[in-house]
């Protein structure tokens, strides 16, 4: 049955206790969180995305969820709480000069440095590789170390110089409280948010039903004092008490200039023209024809004989 030959067997080979706890290697955990996305688990590239728990997204793979939120998607619960792309925000992240890729490594054997980052905190320069907090501003997306934050005390973003609050700041890749706490700011921001839509809707009703009524309402100019009949019958008067004159003035001062329309006739009969010219005109005597020289009732035209 085995153990011949002197062997002598050891305790933990012949009984078998609790499994170990497996350790996950925390520089394994960092370049998942700092490098990858959290969504699609590729290696972050721009534009890349936050959202408001503070976890890295590629927006290409933000979008396809968006647009297909199917159940069978195992990773599908790490973006549950993204209803929509304004869930997210733009990172505006800093290069890192010192950071080379993948420029150097054409066979394959160079060594990855796992502490060298990618970007970089703008303000004191320090690497954005999980050993230094970040965080990233709502408002405007800039990101920086804490420690940057902490030092440099403002309300104002130190790149672009936008406003902002302590609601605004957002802790990238934070701890299990870092989370809850962000996660209770989300849901005060939707909840106040919601609130905020019911509100507005009662007061735009109001607003519409005050146009309509004002456009009911006349105004004093378009009031009319009196009653109808009475300046009914005022304007009839008034055209009837009109002179006799002002009709013809009327007329004539809207033609004024142009020769009334019976001058402009004239029989060419009556002028002073030579009878060859007269001739040339159907009215001249000699274009009259009797009836037995007429045409036939069959033919179109009188000249056809």
């Amino acid at each position: 049955m085995g153990c011949d030959g002197g062997t002598i067997p050891k305790r933990h080979e012949l009984v078998k206790g609790p499994k170990k706890v497996e350790k996950v290697d925390k520089n394994a955990e960092l370049v998942a969180q700092w490098n990858y996305c959290t969504l699609s688990q590729e290696i972050l590239r721009r534009p890349i995305v936050a959202c408001e728990l503070g976890r890295l997204y590629n927006k290409d793979a933000i979008i396809e969820f968006l647009l297909d939120k199917s159940s069978e998607k195992a990773l599908g619960k790490a973006a549950s709480h993204i209803k929509s792309i304004k869930n997210v925000t733009e990172l505006r992240l800093s290069d890192n000069p010192a950071w080379e890729g993948d420029k150097g490594n054409t066979k394959g054997d160079k060594h990855d440095d796992l502490q060298r980052a990618r970007f970089i905190c703008p303000v004191v320069g320090l690497e954005m590789n999980g050993r230094h907090r970040f965080c990233f501003l709502r408002c405007c997306g800039c990101v920086f170390s804490e420690r940057a934050l902490k030092e440099i005390k403002a309300e104002v973003c130190h790149t672009c110089g936008a406003a902002f609050q302590e609601d605004d700041v957002i802790v990238l890749n934070g701890t299990k409280e870092d989370v809850e706490t962000l996660k209770r700011r989300m849901e005060g921001r939707r909840l106040r948010s919601k609130l905020g839509k019911k509100t507005k809707k009662p007061k735009v009703a109001e607003s519409l039903s005050k146009s309509d009524v004002s456009e009911e309402a006349p105004g004093p100019s378009k009031m009319k004092t009196g009653k109808p009949e009475e300046t009914s019958l005022d304007s009839q008067e008034k055209k009837t008490t009109l002179p006799p004159g002002s009709a013809a003035q009327g007329s004539s001062s809207g033609k004024a200039g142009k020769p009334p329309c019976g001058a402009m006739k004239r029989s060419i009969a009556d002028s002073g023209e030579s009878e060859a010219y007269k001739s040339l005109f159907t009215t001249h005597s000699s274009a009259k024809r009797s009836k037995e020289e007429s045409a036939h009732w069959v033919t179109h035209t009188s000249y056809c004989f």
